[in-house]
Order: structure tokens, then sequence, then C-alpha cells
């Protein structure tokens, strides 16, 4: 019967970890500027779809 160490089970899951980090990589920055700036453009047209009347007061106040 062989044995394992919580030391041996440590090592092997923190290698298997760090194998998995090493094979994901990350997509392109270009990639990621580019969906960034695309959220940004969603965003700001579904913001600027309502019509709020002038009248319409803030959730906040500001105090000095």
């Amino acid at each position: 019967m062989t044995t394992i160490t919580r030391r041996k089970l440590a090592t092997v899951l923190a290698s298997t970890a760090v194998a998995a980090a090493q094979q994901a990589s990350p997509p392109p920055a270009t990639d990621l500027v580019q969906a960034a700036r695309d959220r940004m453009k969603a965003n700001a047209a579904a913001l600027s779809k309502p019509d709020i009347p002038m009248a319409t007061e803030p959730a906040f106040q500001f105090k000095a």
C-alpha cells in the first residue's frame, strides 16, 4: 500500500495548478481593448435611450 503524505499531495496539486495556469493564455490585448470599447458604446447607447424629465431629482444630495 502506497501512502501519500500531505506534503506530497500539496506538491502534486500545486504543480498541476501551475501547469494549468501556463497552458491558459490570455487573449491578445487588442481583442480585450476592442471588447471594452464595444461594451462602453453599448452602455452609452442604453443610457441615452430613456427620456428623463428635467424636473426629476437625483437620488443624492451634495452637502458641504
